[in-house]
């Protein structure tokens, strides 16, 4: 059953709409993730799933029960909600275990320490209840922050940004960790971040978020591999569209190659496919290429220029410049450590063509995608 259904959300300030028309739902025990660059309603939208804000439209059920449409807004205190806030929030005059069980106060003593004892134990602080936030780490602070949150067991968690105020390392740890917390106790929650490393190492299906509308609702691995439009392509991972062709019912040629699609590749309304077609006379696309679609083959007779590069350890971010002037971007083990200027031979191993209707500069970019599938 449906934990958080939403449906048709709409939320203004003032004439300016801020959350378009929004629906989703999330399943008990799931975590879900609202991500988007900054202003684009996420945190309006877990406002109003909080009851912080009324809304302009729609509906809002936890459990099945409804808690906000217009009109009507149950009390953030009734919808048993637990929050983690982006600076923790903590009670600085209140030890980490009273910080715990704040939530939990009026339950009977013995209750109120075993379910203190257990969550500290849960989230790797065990024997510190009796310290104080301000001596605590901020990774640590956090993990109070979310221990206090799931005391009174809530039927959902929601996260607003919890670990931006963290280094990148702590952020990417403290993110896998609090996943596997919130599985350990079989919670339902909501994540709210810009940070797409974030979003893929603690979520089960994430929404792209952007102008207060929902672009793609999916799993990581689908909104990497098969993005519905190009915003979804462009914020998630990275990559870039080259130009091609469609050359027949399943295929699109571009300056590196045929790509096979899976899925029936349309050129463009009322046109139909280009089957027959020599590539000079048939439709164009826009073809999105990521990093590990273009493998380093040394053996390979395609060679492209290197004209820059971003060392990261154990990879190396190529951006190669194909005969054309076309660049596209290459992730090949550091090992392989070449000059800028040098050319180096390349392959393509896409898995799945993406591919967009072509548009005339300045003119909008189509959101549906042409074809996606497997190669």
């Amino acid at each position: 059953m449906a934990q958080l259904e939403i449906s048709h959300l709409v939320q203004r300030y003032g004439s300016h709409t801020v959350v378009q028309d929004v629906s989703f739902q999330v399943e008990a025990g799931q975590i879900a993730c609202l991500l988007g660059p900054s202003g684009c309603g996420k945190t309006t939208l877990l406002r109003c799933i909080a009851g912080f804000e009324e809304v302009a439209g729609g509906e809002i059920r936890l459990h099945g029960e409804c808690v906000s449409r217009p009109g009507y807004r149950l009390p953030p205190e009734q919808r048993q909600i637990g929050m983690v806030f982006q600076d923790y929030a903590l009670f600085p005059h209140l030890t980490v275990a009273r910080n715990v069980a704040f939530g939990i106060a009026r339950q009977a003593p013995a209750d109120v320490h075993a379910r203190v004892e257990h969550l500290l134990t849960l989230v790797g602080l065990s024997g510190q209840g009796h310290k104080f936030p301000h001596e605590l780490s901020g990774g640590q602070q956090q993990r109070v922050a979310l221990a206090r949150a799931l005391a009174p067991r809530p039927q959902l968690i929601l996260l607003d940004e919890p670990f931006s105020n963290l280094d990148v390392d702590l952020r990417e740890r403290l993110s896998l960790e609090v996943r596997d917390i919130l599985k350990e106790e079989g919670s339902t929650a909501i994540l709210v971040t810009h940070d797409q490393h974030e979003a893929f190492a603690m979520a089960d299906e994430i929404g792209i978020v952007a102008d207060g509308r929902i672009q793609q609702w999916d799993t990581p691995y689908n909104l990497y591999h098969q993005p519905a439009n190009r915003f979804v392509a462009d914020f998630i991972g990275q990559g870039v569209l080259i130009p091609g062709r469609v050359i027949g019912e399943h295929q699109v040629c571009i300056e590196l190659g045929v790509l096979d699609s899976v899925a029936p590749v349309e050129c463009s309304q009322g046109c139909g496919t280009c089957n027959g077609k020599r590539p000079e006379h048939s439709c164009a696309v826009d073809v999105l290429l990521r990093p590990d679609d273009v493998v380093h083959d040394d053996s390979s007779p395609t060679r492209a220029r290197v004209v820059n590069k971003a060392f990261r350890g154990a990879d190396i971010l190529y951006t190669l410049e194909l005969n054309s002037g076309t660049r596209v971007l290459s992730l090949v083990p550091s090992h392989h450590n070449h000059a800028l200027g040098e050319a180096i031979g390349i392959r393509l191993d896409v898995d799945h063509v993406v591919a967009f209707k072509s548009h005339p500069p300045g003119s909008p970019p189509s959101t549906a995608p042409l074809a996606t599938g497997r190669r």
